[in-house]
């Protein structure tokens, strides 16, 4: 059966700060006692793959990083997925959108999420292959962790108020 909170790691882990969200999805699986309602995936693609690891959650937090050009690097960019500028996973020209998935879900009769958020951090290298976090984005890891814990335990409770 699947969990109604699914957090969905994006990203690449041999690619500098793209690694970000494997990273979080590593840390997350650490955590003890973690909610159990919640779901962690880590995804190194979006675009159909989506499809069935949207279908039949009730929430999602995505995790990823983000290029606004206007923040620091580290800095956490969090909103809701009705608000959506592209992230750097999001989309690509071999894939669809966030958006379109859903949709596209929608009109396949698939009961998808009613609240999509994300968590993002603002890169500083997104292109160099590595396999280490550049130490803006590695100092953003821990209040990225907290954040999800909170979100999960939010949205759980919230989720527990309307099985009630």
């Amino acid at each position: 059966m699947l969990k109604p909170l699914l957090i969905l790691c994006l990203g690449n882990e041999i690619i500098s700060d793209d690694r970000f969200g494997p990273e979080i999805a590593d840390r997350l699986h650490q955590v003890s006692g973690l909610d159990p309602r919640a779901d962690v995936v880590y995804l190194p693609i979006a675009g159909f793959a989506l499809l069935d690891l949207l279908a039949g959650r009730k929430k999602v937090l995505i995790v990823d990083t983000m290029v606004t050009g206007r923040a620091p690097a580290g800095t956490l960019h969090s909103f809701p997925a009705g608000v959506l500028t592209a992230t750097h996973h999001l989309t690509t020209s071999h894939q669809i959108s966030l958006p379109t998935a859903l949709e596209l879900g929608r009109q396949l009769g698939l009961e998808m999420p009613t609240v999509i958020d994300v968590i993002a951090v603002e890169p500083q290298d997104i292109e160099t292959l590595s396999e280490e976090l550049t130490p803006p984005v590695r100092a953003a890891l821990d209040e990225t962790v907290q954040f999800i814990q909170r979100w999960i335990t939010q949205n759980a409770d919230k989720e527990s108020d309307h099985e009630s």
